[in-house]
């Protein structure tokens, strides 16, 4: 598999050369499957690789002291999952798959060449750390002034756009790992509210939620609940204007 297949992919991917995708795929040391609902990092454990997530949902978590735990961000096909940790050494949260996922594994030590060495990969790769960044703002502004069905709807859309440009959703539908207590976790809503809401945009024909399948059947709608822009996701011109 190659690990540079959906790196950036839609999000400024034509500025890697065929040089320097082999350069990133050399510094991969494993490649390893892991099992849905598998912790992968502990908050404070010290971190030794960067993770790149080949295939599959993972996510960054917090828990807090009453045992409930917030989702942080959302990790898809293509992301680095913790490059962050790279000059930090540690992270402040916990990062745990949500469904069957493949990861590639690239020591700091071989960051540290890539830094030197190639300095417009190196630049990609902080590239991908501003796209986390401006996905934090959008989820901060997202649980703070949004009320709960739009919030819902601004997070499915988020998702759909961003599994669409690695080829993994299509027309308006994409598989969906994701169960309500999840959505909750990342929404700061309860299971039963989720519920709701889910059954709420079903009702009003905006969008379906079944067997781990969403369909989004009225883009332009729900991106008017949800107070949903694109512009955030830096994708490359006309990949966000074919949803249905």
């Amino acid at each position: 598999m190659r690990v540079t297949k959906d790196f950036l992919r839609g999000r400024g991917r034509h500025a890697m050369t065929e040089a320097e995708k082999d350069v990133l795929e050399r510094a991969v040391e494993r490649v390893e499957r892991l099992p849905a609902r598998t912790i992968v990092t502990r908050r404070g454990e010290p971190v030794m690789y960067s993770t790149l997530l080949l295939d599959g949902v993972m996510c960054r978590y917090m828990d807090a002291r009453d045992g409930f735990r917030q989702l942080v961000a959302l990790q898809i096909t293509g992301d680095f999952v913790d490059l962050h940790g790279y000059p930090l050494r540690r992270l402040d949260h916990d990062v745990g798959t949500l469904a069957d996922s493949t990861i590639a594994l690239i020591p700091h030590a071989r960051i540290d060449l890539i830094l030197a060495e190639h300095p417009q990969l190196a630049r990609l790769m902080w590239r991908s750390t501003l796209l986390d960044a401006a996905l934090h703002r959008e989820w901060i502004f997202r649980i703070g002034r949004l009320d709960a069905a739009g919030r819902l709807a601004h997070f499915l859309l988020e998702t759909y756009h961003r599994m669409r440009v690695v080829g993994a959703a299509d027309g308006g539908t994409f598989a969906f790992a994701l169960t309500q207590q999840d959505l909750g976790e990342a929404l700061g809503l309860t299971s039963v509210h989720v519920n709701r809401m889910l059954r709420r945009l079903r009702e009003a024909g905006l969008l379906d939620f079944a067997r781990g399948t969403v369909r989004i059947l009225d883009h332009d709608r729900l991106a008017r609940l949800g107070e949903f822009d694109p512009d955030y996701l830096y994708l490359e011109e006309g990949k966000w204007q074919t949803a249905p």
